[in-house]
């Protein structure tokens, strides 16, 4: 809910957002320099929110003047208005609205474990909030949970405030890891389910005034609370069913000779089927779609439905299935053995531009790949807190097992003497085709105008489409400044308020420069993340490999015939190499 609640304060200054948890070390965080989850342009957005922005003036017009005393358009001050606290029963208290985001992960035991929602997190903060909601509040669920879970909240608040009226909704998040910002500024639609009465549509709409500041009304859909709620679990089934299905198409393609690129492209053309979710690779991970899928499979089951709950328990399966037989065919072209030699994981969260690793199939290769009694095991993300990796990995497999896994703080150390590269995460990083550079737009030469749509950050946004530009405008103008060759600051807009100072032993602090000297850095926060990234040398990586020397291509971003030239063999998802 973090990221939700930020892009909501910076879009409606005049509304008070505070994000509560008991988790203090959470909270400390979002109070500091170092958010607890990594997200392109989130921070910027938190920092106007959080600590307000200054007085500024800007040109508005297409130009290379930034900043000037005698700018045409001038941007206000702005007060806090997003708030973090530990003070969770006070800030209920006094809300209108009060939106429940936590964890809803897969039942571990009892009836239902491996398919059925845990609700226990859920469970316990409805009861909380029932406690100490004011009478009339509207209660929100945001987390994904299974259908007619309104019901539940509806019986917990009558149960601990009998008499008592609230209104319940259900607006699940549509949002991608890695693209988390911009699918909150620029969604294709905001989904709001509602009870089908006076007080229920009126909720609704107090709801749907807020996203109304920055979302266009089009995109706004209302429904039933129900409808709402399934439609969040079909949406993720029916996205994770794409992936395992273009997956289950690469083992045909490796097996024929086909190219599953190809074939993606060919069939993505039609538009009946469209080019999205066409990419194969190693499988999904993150923490929403199998566990979606999952949620729906148990939800048939339970509804007398055990085909269609076996239709979909086949998507989860054909995921596990593509993960699995990647990793095999690692060791089938070593020989099948790993003894003595080293592999090098580049990429360890679960997909690109984020450091959530939550059900990443990374994991998963390391544990069987530890089972061939490998030299070592290398890993590399260029997102991920090395420190962080290693512990995870040492948590979730034990500091035994993992006593030959090593994480490293860039690529070429982690790749040097290794047998084998694995490539689990589709990061640009890992590339090795060059970056195609766009001709530079005119100075002078406007951005088109389409509202709604994410704007071209390499085309200047000016002039604004009003005379006070919306925040969307300033991070438009932001990102398209801090892209420009030469531009070093971090503020072009000279808007920033200095952030608040960390204590000297704040461990975040410590740790980012323990980052540093290990030569890691993520560019949170900075200009560095909107800027295109530097690919990896693969010819510095190729001489400093053992051979022979393989690179497995899980994500589809190696051009294998530039690594034959390096002398790399190449195994791709697929499609057959003869090299």
């Amino acid at each position: 809910g973090g990221p939700t609640a930020a892009v909501v304060a910076f879009q409606n200054p005049h509304i008070k957002v505070t994000v509560v948890d008991r988790d203090v070390t959470r909270i400390r965080r979002w109070n500091s320099r170092h958010p607890p989850i990594y997200e392109p342009g989130l921070h910027d957005i938190v920092r106007i929110a959080r600590d307000g922005g200054r007085e500024t003036n800007i040109s508005g017009q297409p130009s290379d003047e930034i900043v000037s005393e005698k700018g045409e358009t001038s941007v206000a001050r702005r007060e806090p208005n997003l708030f973090f606290s530990t003070d969770v029963a006070g800030h209920i208290a006094e809300a209108d609205i009060v939106l429940v985001a936590v964890n809803t992960p897969t039942k571990e035991r009892g009836v239902g474990a491996g398919s059925a929602t845990d609700m226990t997190a859920f469970e316990a903060v409805t009861g909380f909030v029932a406690q100490y909601a004011r009478e009339g509040a509207i209660i929100v669920e945001k987390s994904t949970v299974p259908c007619r879970t309104a019901q539940l909240v509806a019986d917990t608040l009558a149960m601990h405030r009998p008499g008592v009226h609230f209104e319940i909704l259900s607006n699940p998040e549509f949002l991608a890891a890695g693209t988390a910002v911009n699918d909150l500024l620029y969604p294709d639609r905001i989904l709001i389910g509602s009870a089908p009465t006076p007080s229920g549509k009126r909720a609704a709409e107090a709801l749907l005034e807020v996203y109304a500041a920055w979302v266009p009304r089009e995109r706004i859909l209302t429904t039933n609370v129900w409808s709402s709620e399934l439609a969040k679990l079909v949406a993720n089934s029916m996205l994770a069913q794409r992936i395992s299905s273009i997956n289950s198409i690469s083992a045909v393609c490796e097996q024929t000779g086909a190219d599953v690129d190809e074939v993606a492209r060919a069939i993505g053309v039609d538009p009946r089927i469209g080019n999205k979710f066409l990419m194969a690779g190693i499988g999904f991970g993150g923490s929403c779609f199998k566990k979606d899928v999952l949620n729906l499979v148990y939800l048939a089951d339970t509804m007398g439905l055990p085909e269609v709950g076996e239709y979909w328990r086949q998507v989860v399966k054909m995921n596990e299935y593509a993960r699995d037989r990647f990793t095999n065919r690692v060791i089938k072209c070593l020989n099948n053995t790993l003894v003595g030699k080293k592999v090098t994981i580049l990429g360890y969260a679960f997909k690109k531009n984020t450091s959530d690793t939550r059900e990443a199939p990374a994991l998963e290769m390391i544990k069987t790949l530890l089972e061939e009694r490998p030299r070592e095991i290398a890993v590399f993300d260029p997102c991920c807190n090395p420190f962080v990796v290693k512990n995870e990995i040492k948590a979730l497999l034990g500091p035994q097992t993992t006593a030959s896994v090593h994480v490293y703080g860039n690529a070429y150390d982690a790749c040097k003497d290794s047998t084998a590269v694995v490539i689990a995460t589709e990061f640009d990083e890992f590339r090795n085709q060059p970056v195609a550079k766009p001709a530079p737009a005119p100075v002078d030469q406007p951005a088109p105008k389409m509202l709604g749509r994410k704007p071209n950050p390499k085309t200047d946004p000016r002039p604004f489409k009003e005379s006070t530009p919306t925040e969307n405008d300033l991070l438009a103008l932001h990102k398209h400044l801090v892209q420009r060759d030469g531009q070093t600051s971090e503020d072009p807009l000279d808007r920033f308020n200095v952030e608040p100072d960390c204590d000297d032993d704040c461990p975040d602090c410590i740790q980012a420069r323990e980052s540093k000297e290990n030569g890691f850095a993520t560019g949170m926060g900075s200009a560095e993340e909107y800027k295109p990234k530097e690919r990896l040398d693969w010819v510095r990586i190729a001489e400093t490999m053992a051979k022979p020397r393989w690179v497995f291509d899980g994500r589809g971003v190696i051009d294998s015939r530039e690594m034959v030239k390096l002398g790399v063999r190449v195994e791709s998802v697929g499609r057959q190499h003869r090299f």
